[in-house]
């Protein structure tokens, strides 16, 4: 299964600017020194936001969680970055109950499913 609506998929500024690639007390450094490698940069956010709505609409959803607020979306596989090097991570989107569109809740660092890391 895809992503549903993913061509109406949402990406948020401040979820890029102020969480995945927050230079300045990041809430988990771990999402920037990551997405920071491979040649994204807070200051061409907009970039980054399309590279993670491509990986969205073009990887198999691998898992699906209803929360009180919508059902989330689990979708693992490379993104398209910067530096050409493409390693897999995991975004995980949200439907929110009354809408029809995904919105971004996160994305981390995935390892292949061998175990060997992909970056």
């Amino acid at each position: 299964m895809m992503l549903p609506n993913a061509h109406n998929a949402v990406v948020e500024r401040e979820k890029i600017t102020e969480y995945l690639l927050a230079d300045i007390n990041p809430p988990d450094p771990s999402k920037p020194d990551f997405f920071f490698r491979f040649g994204f940069s807070a200051d061409d956010w907009q970039a980054f936001a399309e590279a993670l709505k491509l990986q969205g609409a073009t990887n198999e959803v691998v898992r699906i969680v209803e929360t009180p607020y919508g059902l989330r979306y689990h979708i693992d596989g490379s993104i398209d970055t910067p530096d050409g090097r493409n390693p897999w991570i995991k975004t995980v989107w949200q439907i929110d109950a009354g809408t029809d569109y995904p919105r971004l809740i996160t994305a981390r660092p995935l390892r292949r499913q061998n175990g060997a890391s992909r970056t």
